[in-house]
């Protein structure tokens, strides 16, 4: 069986730079790098949080995020690619911290197998948040 470790989650933006904002200024993560995807005429940056990484796409003429996948429930009723999930030691704090940052918190779930919660990047794309139980 063939080796490999996860390398980054990716997500496409209206506003490259608002979203690096974001993901800095909520998130902690930081600029690794700029570049740019010319057939897809998208500008890019693959930012780091440690081990980490998210890479931000913001193509020429790109269609909205639809709204229902900026709703955790219903975006699993249409097929393909849903989120990315990061492990948090200690939910209520994580979400007390974002409540403070006045992050968008789309969906919390307490669960006798784990807690979690999604939280909307300013294009709307989900993000999940894990604290495991046990864990």
């Amino acid at each position: 069986m063939a080796d490999f470790t996860f390398h980054h989650g990716g997500v496409s933006v209206p506003d490259i730079e608002a979203a690096i904002a974001w993901y800095g200024d909520v998130l902690g993560f930081a600029v690794e790098r700029r570049f740019y995807i010319a057939p897809a005429k998208a500008k890019a940056a693959m930012i780091r949080k440690g081990s980490l990484r998210f890479e931000l796409f913001e193509p020429e003429d790109a269609a909205p995020l639809p709204e229902d996948r900026r709703h955790p429930p219903r975006d699993i009723q249409t097929h393909g690619n849903k989120h990315v999930a990061f492990r948090v030691a200690d939910l209520e704090a994580f979400l007390a911290e974002m409540a403070g940052k006045q992050a968008d918190i789309a969906f919390v779930v307490r669960e006798a197998f784990g807690k979690g919660c999604f939280l909307r990047d300013p294009a709307g794309n989900l993000i999940e948040f894990v604290e495991e139980a046990g864990a």
